[in-house]
């Protein structure tokens, strides 16, 4: 079983961290009960993994509230939410459950990812619907957003006047680490505390990460610093494969994008990985073809994204690239499929290196000929030339203090590199040599 629903809070006060967030939320959640609040609605936003769903599930239970839960951004269309939301919302007590005393109890209408709303001709009556149910709603409602600011700006100002904000902040590191001692006592597995404060540290306050990691290094039984080492930053790598897996995999939108969300990695990165791998599971031409429109469409809202500065246009990139690419499939692809990292970025990070030696070959010339780095870079073809002649070549690396790397640049060749070097090492304790009588 996952922990980190295992371990999820039943009651408020178990949710870690965010002590005065979680105050003013239950504040507001008393003034429900007597029948007088203040605002019909809160926003909760912060970071992943701080604690949001889990803070208005527990305040539910604290209050014996029944939860009607809707993933905005999954259904963001008018008809869905006032159907869903609207009806649970307006309607007073009737047909809601009663507590021991015979009481009708309330409910809470929760709507997750209230951010990811669309805004667009056709479909942009999300944030509408959801302002329509405020104002009607004699129930009380929780909106959850990792951005506020995405929520509110557009047609949804107005959810500035009708919402009171709660921002849940990341928790603390020493908060995550009792979390995590609990979790290990009741697990009964052993553990140095170095591992535990490492792997709160590492999450930079993402409870739900911590978890995860914990989890994952407790096969054992037994969990110890020399065990960080298999995480790799979170697993990256084998983090990315899997996502890759499930959204070429399904043909349901909302798995992929949901999943993907999960992975915490930026469209700009996340679509060089799909670009990579879509010919190995997309084996219909059509299907490749299809996938491929829509992976186009993203890469033009990443570049208005660039243009603008304005990155409010990332979660179109993000939703074409990942539940696009997953609907565009209507062929099936069975059997196991090797996944690739990305060649572009591969590229890039071996030019990188080599624009790095070019750079520092240029700044040793320049200093030794008396001009600035550009001019030396210009002549660098020159400087091969001249490294043709090992005996040249070896005056010329040991006047320049070259590396062996750089020597292997000028001349192409790994072995006629080792013995200019070789011959350059000799010339330099020659003449330091030759310094000492020199006063």
């Amino acid at each position: 079983m996952n922990w980190t629903e295992k371990y999820r809070p039943k009651h408020l006060e178990e949710v870690i961290g965010n002590r005065e967030a979680k105050e003013k939320l239950l504040e507001w959640a008393r003034e429900w009960q007597v029948g007088n609040p203040s605002k019909k609605a809160v926003i909760i936003y912060g970071k992943p993994g701080v604690g949001k769903t889990s803070a208005a599930h527990a305040l539910a239970k604290d209050f014996g509230w029944e939860v009607v839960e809707l993933n905005a951004s999954d259904d963001r269309n008018r008809e869905i939410i006032k159907r869903v939301a609207l009806t649970g919302a307006v309607s007073e007590i009737l047909g809601s459950p009663t507590d021991a005393m015979g009481r009708r109890v309330r409910r809470l209408i929760i709507l997750d990812e209230a951010d990811n709303l669309y805004e667009r001709n056709g479909d942009a009556g999300g944030k509408g619907a959801i302002i329509e149910t405020i104002k009607a709603a004699k129930q009380p409602i929780i909106l959850l957003a990792n951005d506020y600011y995405a929520l509110v700006k557009g047609r949804g100002s107005e959810l500035k006047k009708l919402c009171i904000p709660i921002e849940f902040g990341r928790v603390r590191r020493d908060e995550i680490i009792s979390l995590l001692e609990r979790i290990c006592r009741e697990e009964g597995i052993e553990y140095e505390r170095e591992a535990l404060e490492a792997i709160a540290m590492r999450c930079d306050g993402d409870v739900r990460s911590a978890i995860n990691d914990l989890q994952s290094m407790a096969y054992g039984r037994k969990i110890t610093k020399d065990m960080l080492s298999h995480l790799g930053y979170r697993d990256r790598e084998v983090e990315i494969f899997s996502t890759l897996r499930i959204i070429l995999r399904t043909r349901d939108m909302r798995t992929a994008v949901n999943q993907a969300r999960l992975l915490d990695e930026s469209p700009d990165n996340l679509i060089l990985w799909i670009d990579e791998n879509i010919p190995a599971e997309y084996r219909n031409s059509y299907d490749l073809a299809r996938a491929y429109y829509f992976l186009s469409r993203a890469d033009v809202f990443l570049g208005r994204t660039w243009r603008r500065q304005y990155y409010g246009l990332w979660r179109y990139a993000f939703e074409l690239m990942t539940g696009g690419v997953a609907a565009a499939k209507k062929h099936d692809c069975r059997g196991f499929v090797k996944y690739s990292f990305p060649s572009w970025l591969r590229k890039m990070a071996a030019g990188k290196q080599e624009r790095y030696m070019k750079y520092e070959l240029a700044k040793k010339m320049g200093k030794r000929m008396h001009c600035s780095s550009s001019k030396a870079m210009e002549i660098l073809p020159l400087i091969k030339k001249i490294f043709m002649n090992p005996e040249m070549a070896s005056r010329f690396a040991a006047s320049a203090e070259l590396k062996k790397e750089e020597i292997e640049y000028l001349v192409g060749e790994k072995e006629k590199a080792e013995e200019i070097y070789k011959m350059a090492e000799k010339m330099r304790k020659m003449d330091k040599q030759s310094m000492l009588f020199n006063f």
